[in-house]
């Protein structure tokens, strides 16, 4: 972390760099980090084994690469425990393991602010000094260590309260009186509606920074009724802060140090901007060599930069699941034989898959937007041909025109009623 202080509003200047420049730094960087890496994991090395990771500067020279699905991370954390070759429990800079739902397990380094979130308490309004009352898991996931460790960054002193307990908790604010919040935004509303209820006082709260869960406007305003300014964050446990909110709330600023990709789910294609897709960051973590994590989040790139002043890229925030694997008939649909189909065909620039249920069978309809004059060529019999071969399914083809699909980052869109089939992987 940057120790130079641009002004009280920025964490450093790293925030407010040409754009330009910023890119330049990050995939001049980005060569020599991936040799490292490669040298380091095995997993990283199987990985990237027969590309040129020198050459490797550029967002279309990442783009080349694969992408490791943060699914699959079971699968491989499973084959070689603990951290699927990403990392090693022998390495002195892991100081502590974490085990997330999955399970999925994470290392914690031994370096201050090892998750970067201490940009995003920074913005969110909190300084040095002021005593934050961390909500965050202390218990088997490292929510709580990502903001503990962020908060020592800046020099701020936490209260380790975890989850629950909310009458001892309300209590033990009273008493301290800390300034700022650190956790879920639903947990804080009960803090403040319990408080309310009993007569107890929790005006010393000023900020608070929300994350494991959607804000939506209705929850926000219920809480800064209370005189409680609320900023939001995106991260992960494998990768740590991803983007955070500023003053401006035009959408989330992408962290200093990660670069995000958004792409087409099932091909790790990078879209346009403001194409809806799946969220894929790469971080320069030496410790748990991450490339081209594809999080299975949907997000969206705003154009421009935020008014706040920081120049970095900016995403919508969480905009639902990429995963959207279906059984149909017994057999499983993926994104990714989607993308296979529509590979074969120049014709079709998106295509979606919806899956419905008529008369009790399962019925698959291709929409692909294409041009008028392929759609009089004999292509939808092609399509459905491949289809046919790619999916092992039958399903009839829609051709329908160029941008008439919705932007929602949908690949398979199932429209059965969940009571039918709620049962699939039974």
């Amino acid at each position: 972390m940057t120790e130079q202080l641009v002004s009280a509003d920025y964490l450093d200047d790293l925030e407010l760099r040409d754009p330009e420049q910023r890119e330049q730094a990050l995939f001049a960087a980005l060569p020599e980090f991936l040799v490292l890496a490669a040298r380091k994991s095995p997993a990283v090395a199987t990985l990237l084994q027969g590309f040129d990771l020198e050459a490797v500067n550029s967002r279309e020279g990442l783009a080349q690469l694969p992408v490791v699905r943060k699914s699959a991370l079971i699968g491989l954390q499973a084959e070689q425990p603990p951290f699927g070759g990403f990392a090693s429990l022998q390495s002195r800079h892991v100081r502590r393991v974490f085990a997330s739902p999955g399970p999925i397990h994470e290392p914690e380094g031994d370096t201050v602010n090892y998750w970067r979130m201490a940009r995003a308490l920074y913005a969110a309004g909190i300084r040095a000094g002021e005593l934050v009352h961390n909500t965050f898991s202390y218990h088997f996931t490292p929510a709580g260590s990502m903001l503990e460790s962020a908060a020592a960054a800046l020099g701020c002193p936490v209260f380790a309260a975890g989850t629950g307990q909310t009458e001892l908790q309300i209590e033990t604010i009273e008493r301290l009186r800390p300034v700022a919040y650190a956790g879920t935004p639903s947990f804080l509303n009960i803090l403040l509606d319990r408080a309310n209820e009993s007569g107890s006082d929790l005006s010393s709260f000023r900020n608070a920074l929300v994350s494991g869960e959607a804000l939506p406007n209705a929850l926000r305003e219920s809480i800064e009724k209370h005189g409680i300014h609320v900023s939001q964050c995106y991260a992960t446990a494998d990768v740590g802060l991803i983007a955070y909110e500023s003053n401006a709330r035009e959408g989330l600023i992408i962290d200093e140090e990660t670069i995000v990709e958004i792409v087409c789910p099932g091909t790790g294609d990078p879209v346009a901007v403001g194409e809806v897709g799946e969220v894929v960051v790469t971080t320069f973590n030496p410790v748990y060599p991450l490339i081209r994590l594809a999080t299975g989040d949907l997000s969206a790139e705003l154009p421009g930069i935020s008014s706040c002043g920081r120049t970095n890229r900016r995403i919508r925030g969480w905009m639902g699941r990429a995963d959207q694997t279906a059984k149909v008939r017994g057999m499983f649909i993926h994104p990714e034989q989607v993308a296979n189909v529509v590979a074969r065909h120049a014709q079709i620039s998106k295509a979606r898959l919806v899956i419905s249920r008529v008369e009790l069978a399962d019925r698959m309809t291709l929409r692909c937007e294409t041009s008028l004059q392929d759609a009089t060529s004999g292509l939808g019999d092609l399509i459905q041909a491949s289809v046919r071969e790619l999916c092992k399914l039958r399903a009839d083809i829609e051709l329908v025109a160029s941008g008439s699909l919705a932007n929602d980052g949908k690949v398979i869109d199932d429209v059965r009623p969940i009571d039918e089939f709620s049962s699939m992987d039974q």
